[in-house]
């Protein structure tokens, strides 16, 4: 494997045609849903077995989900429902990577040419770019990582 291809999204303030038509045109192989929670109802079209019918629907495209690339209900409550700064949030979280030892435990394979999912709109203060950023920083191949929004 000579570059691993990250691509990631969120689905929040994007219709169903925008969202699925940005990881058809990407090429993307699989959706690595790294959201702790894939069953709320935050859109219609992301309840994980609605998202699966959907992906294999509209573009042949997989799924995954791994909540080891997801924070902790603490971490993420303390940001999310208790106003927490971003720099305590993407702190907590790296060293959570860190101890779970992710570089090492989640299969490059799946990841390549997969698009990192949750919830924000924007990548900014989001999880998945941590995501994409850390493993990038730890694997020895070139990761390039591509945000669709």
């Amino acid at each position: 494997m000579k570059q691993i291809d990250i691509y990631t999204i969120g689905f929040t303030k994007k219709r169903a045609e925008y969202f699925f038509e940005k990881l058809k045109k990407a090429n993307v192989k699989r959706i690595v849903d790294v959201r702790l929670n894939n069953v709320s109802q935050l859109a219609g079209f992301s309840k994980k077995d609605d998202l699966i019918y959907f992906l294999k629907q509209l573009g042949d495209i997989g799924y995954v989900h791994l909540p080891d690339l997801a924070p902790t209900q603490d971490i993420l409550d303390a940001y999310k429902k208790h106003n927490g700064d971003w720099a305590t949030y993407e702190k907590k979280f790296v060293e959570l990577m860190a101890k779970r030892n992710i570089e090492d435990r989640i299969p490059k394979e799946v990841v390549n040419e997969g698009c990192l999912l949750c919830s924000e709109d924007k990548p900014h203060h989001c999880h998945r770019r941590l995501v994409a950023e850390y493993l990038q920083s730890k694997w020895d191949e070139k990761v390039e990582i591509r945000h669709l929004v």
